[in-house]
């Protein structure tokens, strides 16, 4: 078929395509752009191939790319932004999450561990120049972008790969096999400012999405449209080339239409903490748009937002021993040119903040933004996405709510004004909360953040979509990690025997018992005689590692999620704790249906409860840098991924062979002394 347009001729029985169509919306700040603006019928500007496509410049993709680039692929990157890196810079969450005994031991990726050194080498051999308590390393946004930035270009050039990279630009379509099974062609649109129009990041995000997902021109952009193909065209039964799915929000999955799950999983012996018996794909982890701010010698002037009531009732320290100012400022300060004196608040050691120093703000009863209903949730579910025509020809919009996106950029800046004049706390009462006015809202393309407005370019998601893979040994359904697989809980605690069913709970303390499994489920022995495992689930088909906690920012109850007296989702919290080491299964990273489809970041096949510790940044490094030896094994051994494990428990020898690759490589696929012996876990902090 020979293509003639993008839009809307797309009738073909021989292809499936999903575009979009869609009028913009904006904000009335800054500048007022025009709306309405109607569908473009233009062929691509530009053709592109590649071996690896990769939808998404976080850390996942641009961890996916160095692996690929080593290994000699050209890759291209799309990235909504125009700084790669994800949370160490769009998002400005520029503080390095990471477990004590792991950075300890500095076990992690080897570009993990690269990223690292650069940042250290970059202020001088002090890898902390925010002297932030939060983590052991706390910088500024920008410079993890140029940092990254170096990283692929030296990747490039020691493994002879070539690097397309792609800002400003967002996966439109994609071309679809008849079978279903191979992404043949992907469709993108670039952006770039319109002749004297203001630049880039002038607008928040909520005021550009729809405009970026149009194909016209427009009164801000003028657009380029990208077709990007595969890059090898000799005949083969396995892919010719890979889309890789690194995207905050697992927008090709939703894209793609393969199956998924979003939000809170039922209640069952997998997931015993879930907060709900029946799924609710309404209720996800709360975003957030960081911002930066200074200290400052004198009082500044500060001005009430329009909106700030509306938020006011929400904002609270949260915690007695977290209600200090100076706590909250040096949390994650990003920039501290001169110490101040040591200070402690509820057994926590800082220093106070000097005039200079620059704080970037993520706080839960803060900038978090957490609907949790049908009415506001940010990432459409499938039946939202096919009742606004998404999932239709030419009705692609990005797969999410902008009006939330818009109220969570109000939020922030409404926060912003709580920290510096306001006197309630929703949580703690009166009496708790004085106003800082010695502090400025950092603003303008050469601030932190690098926007006009001041606020994160794109903000900081904690979860998205979450593939279901293949039917698996073990997990006919479809493969999934679970809670049960990670979490140190005790489940001898009277919650669990009290509250799940007589066989729910026999089934989940016969999961946890190891060889005793079969006598426990069978009723052969009391459940209060039976042993618990006391290490995460190692996998057979291991091709990444993490640790973090399992760490909730839940959905609130009602809508709208700032309304006065709101609370958290009852139950959410009983899933978070301390997490073992834990592994990534290969498993997790393939989807159903589609072949040439690799899931990165927080979009493998996890459960609400695990996602909540498989989501930070070391974690999305390593499940990249499998994504990205994995396309580039693939391609050289003619053999798709789903191969490799569709045989377990059996194991493959080329499953073998690339695990291997990857220890090779420096990426470890399971923490030291892992094995169904070692019980003992207790110094993994």
């Amino acid at each position: 078929m020979k293509i003639r347009h993008f839009i809307p001729f797309v009738a073909s029985t021989k292809w499936r395509y999903r575009v979009i169509s869609f009028g913009v919306m904006y904000l009335a700040t800054l500048v007022t752009p025009v709306a309405g603006i109607a569908q473009s019928t233009r062929r691509p500007d530009k053709n592109v191939k590649c071996d690896v496509l990769i939808a998404g410049g976080g850390l996942s993709g641009v961890a996916t790319a160095y692996e690929a680039l080593l290994g000699g692929q050209t890759v291209c990157i799309t990235e909504i932004t125009d700084w790669l890196g994800g949370q160490i810079s769009s998002q400005g969450t520029s503080a390095l999450d990471e477990r004590p005994t792991q950075r300890v031991k500095l076990f992690y990726s080897r570009g993990y561990l690269d990223l690292r050194q650069r940042i250290q080498k970059r202020y001088g051999g002090n890898i902390n120049p925010g002297d932030c308590w939060v983590s052991d390393s706390c910088f500024l946004p920008k410079d993890g972008h140029e940092i990254l930035q170096d990283m692929l270009k030296d990747a490039a050039k020691r493994g002879r790969g070539k690097l397309e990279w792609f800002p400003n630009t967002v996966i439109k379509d994609l071309q679809i096999s008849s079978d279903g099974k191979i992404i043949n062609r992907a469709i993108a649109i670039q952006h770039r400012p319109a002749a004297g129009r203001p630049p880039l990041n002038t607008f928040t995000l909520s005021q550009v999405i729809e405009d970026a997902y149009n194909y016209n021109d427009s009164a801000n952009f003028t657009k380029t449209i990208i077709e990007f193909a595969p890059q090898r065209t000799k005949q083969s039964k396995s892919p010719q080339w890979y889309v890789v799915d690194a995207s905050e929000t697992g927008e090709i999955v939703g894209l793609a239409d393969v199956p998924y799950r979003l939000g809170i999983d039922p209640l069952s012996y997998l997931e015993p903490s879930s907060s709900s018996k029946t799924n609710d794909p309404y209720c996800t982890q709360g975003f957030t748009y960081t911002f930066a701010m200074e200290a400052t010698a004198e009082p500044q002037k500060h001005e009430m937002p329009p909106f700030y009531m509306q938020y006011s009732p929400y904002f609270s320290y949260e915690l007695k021993r977290l209600a200090d100012f100076d706590l909250v400022f040096t949390y994650r300060r990003i920039w501290s040119p001169r110490q101040g004196a040591w200070k402690n608040f509820g057994g926590i050691n800082f220093t106070v903040p000097t005039p200079g120093d620059i704080s970037m703000q993520n706080w839960t009863w803060g900038n978090d933004y957490r609907p949790g209903t049908s009415k506001d949730n940010l990432i459409y579910t499938r039946q939202q996405l096919q009742a606004t025509g998404q999932l239709k020809p030419g009705g692609w919009k990005g797969g999410l709510r902008t009006e939330s996106l818009a109220k969570a950029e109000e939020k922030a800046l409404a926060y912003f004004y709580w920290l510096v004049m306001g006197t309630t706390d929703s949580q703690l009462g009166n009496g708790v909360k004085k106003p800082q006015p010695n502090n400025r809202f950092l603003k303008g393309f050469d601030s932190p953040m690098g926007t006009a407005h001041g606020l994160s370019k794109y903000p900081y998601m904690r979860e998205g979509r979450r593939i279901i893979g293949r039917p698996s040994w073990g997990q006919p359904e479809g493969f999934t990690i679970w809670e049960i697989d990670i979490s140190r809980r005790d489940y001898n605690d009277e919650y669990y025997r009290q509250n799940l069913p007589t066989a729910m709970y026999r089934r989940l303390r016969g999961a946890l018992a190891g060889l005793e499994a079969i006598s426990v489920i069978s009723g052969q022995k009391p459940v209060e005689n039976a042993s618990r495992r006391t290490r995460s689930t190692i996998f057979p088909d291991a091709v990444g590692i993490g640790h973090y906690a399992i760490d909730f920012h839940p959905c609130m109850e009602k809508s709208p999620p700032e309304a006065p007296g709101n609370r958290e989702r009852p139950g959410e919290r009983r899933g978070a704790g301390q997490a073992y080491p834990f592994q990534v299964a290969l498993r997790a990273m393939i989807p159903q249906k589609i072949d040439n489809l690799v899931i990165g970041g927080k979009s493998i096949a996890t459960s609400h409860i695990a996602a909540a510790a498989y989501r930070v940044h070391s974690f999305e490094w390593s499940a990249g840098a499998a994504a990205g030896t994995l396309t580039a094994f693939a391609l050289k051994n003619d053999i798709a991924p789903y191969q490799l494990v569709e045989r377990l428990p059996r194991i493959d020898l080329k499953l073998i062979q690339f695990q291997r690759l990857l220890e090779q490589n420096g990426n470890p696929t399971a923490f030291p002394d892992t094995s169904i012996f070692n019980q003992k876990w207790e110094d993994w902090r």
